[in-house]
């Protein structure tokens, strides 16, 4: 059975990039890793820690095959895919380490290998391994995940669902402009290139106003429109949903049958290559959230965040992958949603962090269908910007953590140079998670000082850097990786 995100065309060719990339995995066995995260999440930290860690010798304890002394040798290679930009590694680690500043966030796709030489546990295997495993890390935006769901809407549903959603809540001030120049807009009118521009600018510019620090909604398609590339000004970008659509055919040459064969062309051009061309090969997946910014903007950022997640999750086939499965496309078979910014907390709240995370990811798994797969959920700092310390105040000991705020941050009133430290309490994440998500019950929501640190100072032995410090990237790795270097 083909996938219903794609035609029978699709499904053959992504059949045959599956098997081609197995028999390649024969002579030099890989798996491709997809790294990915709506914004803010920090994709490109994540992959600038979790591969100097490994080169330099990082402390990943709980990562058995590095711990056990069976992996001998991590190096970086030339990655597999031509076509694709690689992943600037060396670039992002010398922003982080030398400048101290956080590298900019992801806007198109990137690869990097990561080979490993290693001895199975089992004498076995030994006897049958060559005892390599190449990582193919696919960095991606999350926004284009969140493009995959619309291969299965037509242009009328699809403004449908914009629509109703834009006049929820806070998007209903923020989404005042595009509704009211669309419900004047006669959409049987003949097809005008100035309308049509006008609308697109205008629901782009809604977009950007739900994504925006402020609100940090999650929900945000189509993707490209945040971050259009070398797409922009094209006729496949230049459309918008229009509400209340008629269920009858659209007029010959009106204003509608243009925005639905551009949507049409959008979905064509933009969508389905990156299904078929990339996040179909994909073996192991983590999906990174920023739970608490969503947390400290309230229970309304939070369900749009829940909402994405279902969105998400549900473009992850369950299953394992095996042969017969290359007939019908890669299945992803581990999925881990990591809360990042586990740092910003003192260890005290990570499992509350966690619990919150589980109980989005468990109701968003649940409608999605996707229980079958192997999904796991943790809360992980990839740098660790703080340490953690203890300040008495008012005759009580007060769990705080210490940092250095970027250059503009104000706390209490007080603006920070980005040279400075200072310790801050980080506030608490309720024990019931459910009230997260509860807007009648605001006494019991989150007070967390959200709070932007520099990277910290990376010390020097023996003329060397050591490695990033880090909350938990050992456990994310040994979940993706630890079964296929056994």
């Amino acid at each position: 059975m083909s996938s219903p995100l794609s035609s029978i065309a699709d499904s053959a060719l992504i059949a045959f990039d599956s098997i081609a990339d197995r028999a390649a995995s024969l002579v030099n066995p890989s798996i491709r890793l997809g790294v990915t995260g709506l914004s803010r999440a920090g994709k490109t930290v994540f992959i600038s820690s979790l591969v100097h860690n490994l080169l330099k010798g990082g402390r990943l304890p709980l990562f058995e095959p590095l711990q056990s002394g069976r992996i001998s040798n991590v190096r970086l290679e030339p990655q597999p895919d031509d076509a694709i930009p690689r992943f600037q590694y060396e670039d992002h680690i010398e922003t982080l380490i030398r400048e101290r500043t956080w590298p900019d966030s992801t806007r198109a796709i990137s690869e990097l290998r990561l080979t490993f030489d290693y001895q199975s546990a089992s004498g076995w295997s030994r006897f049958l391994s060559p005892g390599r495993l190449s990582i193919d890390i696919v960095d991606y935006p999350g926004e284009w995940l969140l493009d995959l769901p619309l291969l299965q809407q037509d242009y009328r549903t699809f403004s449908e669902r914009t629509a109703t959603l834009a006049r929820t809540g806070i998007r209903a001030e923020l989404s005042g402009d595009w509704l009211a120049f669309a419900a004047q807009t006669d959409m049987d009118a003949p097809a005008d290139e100035m309308t049509a521009r006008r609308l697109f600018e205008i629901f782009a510019a809604y977009l950007r106003a739900c994504k925006s620090d402020e609100r940090s909604l999650s929900t945000l398609p189509p993707g490209r429109f945040l971050m259009p590339g070398d797409l922009e000004g094209s006729p496949a970008l230049t459309f918008a949903p229009l509400p209340d659509i008629p269920d009858t055919p659209a007029k010959p040459g009106s204003l509608r049958a243009m925005m639905e064969r551009r949507y049409e062309a959008y979905k064509t051009v933009v969508v389905k290559p990156f299904f078929r061309e990339h996040f179909a090969r994909l073996d192991r997946q983590i999906v990174l959230v920023d739970a608490l910014q969503a947390i400290t903007r309230g229970p309304e950022a939070v369900a749009d965040l829940e909402r994405a997640m279902q969105d998400v999750l549900e473009c992850f086939r369950p299953g394992s992958g095996s042969l017969l499965s290359a007939l019908t496309g890669r299945r992803i078979d581990r999925v881990l949603v990591a809360a990042t910014k586990a740092d910003h907390l003192h260890h005290e709240g990570h499992d509350r962090l966690e619990a919150v995370t589980r109980r989005l990811v468990e109701r968003a798994v649940t409608r999605a269908g996707v229980a079958g797969a192997g999904i796991d959920v943790m809360a992980i700092a990839s740098i660790r910007a703080t340490r953690e310390a203890t300040v008495r105040q008012n005759g009580q000991t007060l769990p705080v953590i210490v940092g250095t705020p970027i250059a503009g941050e104000t706390i209490n009133d007080e603006r920070f140079d980005g040279n400075r430290k200072t310790a801050i309490f980080p506030g608490d994440l309720p024990a019931n998670p459910e009230s997260i998500f509860e807007a009648e019950k605001p006494g019991e929501q989150a007070r967390v000082n959200a709070v932007r640190f520099r990277p910290p100072e990376v010390a020097e032995v023996n003329g060397t850097r050591v490695a990033l410090p880090h909350i938990r990237l050992d456990r994310a790795l040994q979940f993706l990786l630890g079964d296929r270097l056994k």
